[in-house]
């Protein structure tokens, strides 16, 4: 982890709101917060913060085609809206952020560019997480 992440009191046990406990998103968001030292609950009851995650989605569109019009290159986007709400109060109010990243894509690489591609979502992953962390530091 770059750098040490200072929480603010009220978020000491922290319950993280998610429709999806599967996603890149709340994945790589509970290692970093482990790895800070928050303690996450397994039910708002037990917590002093609730980090809730209001929209989750990942996916990729096209970006430019040949002249033949197949897909050349394309551009993968990751989008997250988050607040956070502690001690009877709302700590931090909706944010959306959205990462993107493009590659150029060789019908005759179809695995390697699928690797790339699962490359640069969690790239974008990480860097979507490191700004909400920079975020919460200095509530």
């Amino acid at each position: 982890m770059q750098g040490a992440l200072t929480t603010p009191a009220e978020m000491e046990r922290t319950y993280i709101a998610t429709d999806d406990h599967h996603s890149l998103f709340y994945r790589e968001l509970r290692i970093r917060l482990q790895a800070a030292g928050v303690n996450l609950t397994d039910t708002e009851a037990g917590s002093t913060a609730t980090f809730s995650v209001l929209y989750d989605d990942t996916a990729q569109r096209v970006l430019s085609v040949s002249a033949r019009n197949v897909p050349t290159e394309y551009e993968v986007y990751y989008t997250i809206q988050y607040a956070i709400d502690g001690g009877g109060a709302r700590l931090l109010e909706p944010q959306t952020l959205t990462g993107t990243r493009d590659y150029t894509y060789d019908e005759t690489e179809v695995l390697g560019k699928a690797h790339e591609e699962k490359l640069l979502r969690d790239a974008i992953v990480k860097d979507l997480v490191r700004i909400v962390l920079k975020q919460v530091s200095t509530l």
